[in-house]
């Protein structure tokens, strides 16, 4: 049986996907749930002490974890250039294939309770050449969640997100407000109209707070309605 799991999205890059995933990470296990991340694809990464790439996302989303994968089966993929994943793999000279990142997702989910998937970038930004994020989202059966960068734009990026799951056939389960710009004008008022345009309930709201633990975030998200049943 496969462990119940989000697939988490933005509205683009940097849009605040992993600050989101960990607080989420930290909220299921609060609830006393095994919870592990995913970062199937990461490009930008650096070697640690072992000449072994690394992604820092990827990294936190292992930490956030209960409990701890190894590092192989959160980023089956790590992409040494900061680029988007298809060029970046190019460069690097790897095939960037499903089956590693199903067959990796498969033995986390053995072991836990909750499986989070983080995408990469946006909705529509491309794994591969020939495969979407739409692609993984049907191989591994998972509904998204996705995470609103609370800035200037933001209606239309919301907007535009959710339509773009919609007519791919995905199942949008709610949505993160997360602010990532201090100094946004009516970020009230902006919030408030998500709230009320988008087809899919509000998950939580993480304000603006550099360098906060990230355990302290879990209360500003929800999980109930990720869970079955």
């Amino acid at each position: 049986m496969i462990a119940p799991g989000v697939f988490v999205t933005g509205t683009d890059t940097g849009a605040g996907k992993t600050t989101a995933s960990v607080a989420l990470l930290h909220a299921l296990r609060a609830r006393g749930l095994r919870a592990v991340g995913m970062k199937p694809l990461a490009s930008g990464c650096t070697r640690d002490a072992r000449g072994q790439w690394r992604n820092d996302d990827a990294l936190a989303l292992q930490a956030a974890s209960d409990p701890r994968p190894e590092y192989d089966d959160v980023n089956p993929f790590a992409l040494p250039l900061a680029i988007a994943p298809e060029f970046a793999a190019r460069e690097a000279g790897i095939e960037v294939t499903m089956a590693p990142i199903v067959a990796a997702h498969a033995r986390l989910a053995a072991r836990a309770e909750f499986v989070l998937v983080e995408g990469v970038g946006g909705w529509l930004a491309p794994l591969t050449a020939t495969l979407d994020q739409v692609d993984l989202v049907r191989a591994l059966d998972l509904p998204v969640l996705l995470v609103v960068g609370m800035r200037l734009g933001c209606l239309n990026h919301a907007r535009l997100s959710a339509r773009a799951i919609a007519a791919d056939g995905a199942r949008l389960a709610g949505w993160i407000a997360s602010e990532v710009d201090p100094d946004m004008d009516c970020r009230d008022e902006n919030f408030d109209a998500l709230c009320g345009r988008l087809p899919a309930p509000c998950l939580g709201r993480l304000r603006w707070s550099p360098g906060r633990e990230p355990a302290a975030m879990a209360a500003e998200v929800y999980t109930a309605k990720l869970m079955p049943g």
